[in-house]
């Protein structure tokens, strides 16, 4: 008997004992590490894009993620989303400025400065952070007071460039990094190689690729919101995430000379709609494209001033159109389209401006369409009908013989049948009032 309970308490605490290995077990799928890379603008895809993947590696108990930055900067909006997503991850994140001869300018050292690990790679830099203002020249980052006062900035790009210190010094003091040289290079712009960003505090390692940095962050430890977390890469099992259709169409329409051109097409495909109406292409390609502008222009730091301006502009250039008044309109219109479309973008970035030679373009084809072909069209409309039943219909007819009823008479060039309730005498000139088939209608001409 007490052999058989002997056997039963083993056979319990060798069961207890399992169950606490198998809660005790980290949650982390054994050394699955994901990477992407961004080689291109802080945009609000690269943003969709970095999220999107954040989201499926925490679901997918990913041990770390890596971010593989070549960026020369971005949308502010978009930076800090990333950002947030980053400070809130259930799994690390490793932003790695690679390969050799990439940068991590402006945005993108916010994203360095606000990663669990900061790595580079060799012959790489890191800096330009001051933020760049809405008015021509941007922010003058010196706040020298013996300057003059007009070299000053004013109030609200103090405002911008003490936010943005007051950001960047956030991070780092929560990563434990060179707060001051964040601090520098948003104000006077600074930059450093890897070598020098490594000396200074600012990041963490410099690797010359990508196995070798997972081989040295083996066993290194990472404070995550959750808590402290080591990183375990004796057997990685690496995956590469490549970016889908959803992040290659919004890159394409959150580019803003293809919004620009959508914004265009939706606004003339309405109008062509409008103007002369039948089978609903142009209505429907309209709506399409004006939703999809108005998606991307929702995303993209828009100036809504502009965006007025091009509307009257284009109203102005239609009001020519329908009712000349000397080119008075249509110059006006022309002016208001070009300034509210260089005005559209609320961004100095140059990534961020609508192209010139488009604006001109599609300025000069704006004003030949609404001026020239629309206003043609309409001028046709007013003209008397030369041709067809409607031009019939109040001509003069010649009578060939005398009759009271039928008879015939000559019209357009050709004989025809006609009717008339009251006698006609041959030669006599008649009106046309009525076609019924290859019969006129007829009545003597009252003088």
């Amino acid at each position: 008997m007490k052999s058989v309970v002997t056997k039963r308490y083993i056979s319990t605490l060798i069961l207890l004992f399992c169950c606490l290995l198998f809660v005790q077990k980290p949650a982390y799928a054994a050394d699955k590490v994901w990477t992407m890379t961004i080689q291109s603008a802080i945009s609000p895809a690269t943003a969709d894009f970095f999220i999107s993947t954040l989201r499926k590696a925490e679901k997918e108990n990913v041990r770390l993620l890596v971010l593989q930055l070549d960026t020369p900067g971005g949308l502010d909006p978009s930076m800090r989303d990333i950002i947030k997503a980053i400070l809130s991850a259930r799994i690390p994140v490793a932003t790695y400025v690679s390969p050799s001869g990439s940068r991590a300018a402006s945005a993108g050292t916010y994203i360095l400065y606000a990663s669990h690990i900061a790595a580079m790679a060799p012959a790489t830099n890191v800096g330009s952070s001051t933020p760049v203002k809405m008015q021509p020249g941007g922010i003058t980052p010196d706040f020298d007071k013996d300057k003059p006062k007009e070299n000053t900035p004013d109030a609200m790009d103090k405002k911008m460039l003490n936010d943005a210190v007051a950001y960047i010094r956030g991070l780092a003091e929560l990563r434990g990094r060179n707060a001051d040289w964040a601090e520098e290079t948003v104000r006077e712009a600074a930059n450093l190689s890897a070598t020098d960003a490594l000396e200074n505090g600012v990041i963490d390692i410099v690797e010359k690729d990508l196995q070798q940095l997972l081989q040295s962050l083996n066993g290194r430890e990472v404070i995550l919101e959750s808590g402290n977390v080591t990183l375990q890469l004796d057997n990685i099992e690496l995956t590469e995430i490549e970016a889908g259709w959803r992040y290659e169409l919004l890159n394409l329409i959150t580019n803003p000379n293809v919004a620009y051109i959508l914004l265009m097409i939706g606004i003339y495909g309405l109008i062509l709609e409008f103007y002369n109406p039948g089978m609903g292409v142009a209505g429907v390609v309209g709506i399409i494209c004006l939703l999809l502008a108005a998606f991307a222009l929702h995303m993209l730091p828009i100036n809504y001033a502009g965006l007025a301006l091009l509307i009257v502009g284009i109203g102005l250039m239609m009001g020519e159109a329908f009712s000349p008044s000397f080119g008075i309109l249509g110059i006006g219109g022309l002016l208001a389209f070009v300034f509210g479309s260089i005005m559209l973008m609320d961004s100095e970035l140059p990534a961020y401006q609508i192209s010139m030679p488009l604006i001109a373009a599609l300025a000069v084809m704006s004003f030949a369409i609404f001026v020239f072909v629309i206003g043609a069209a309409l001028r046709a409309r007013k003209t008397m009908v030369v041709s067809g039943q409607e031009a019939i219909i109040g001509a003069q007819a010649e009578a060939r013989e005398d009759f009271t009823g039928h008879g015939k008479v000559y019209a357009m060039g050709e004989q025809w049948q006609a009717f008339s309730q009251e006698p006609v005498t041959r030669g006599e000139v008649l009106r046309i009032v009525a076609r019924d088939g290859l019969v006129l209608h007829v009545e003597a001409i009252k003088e």
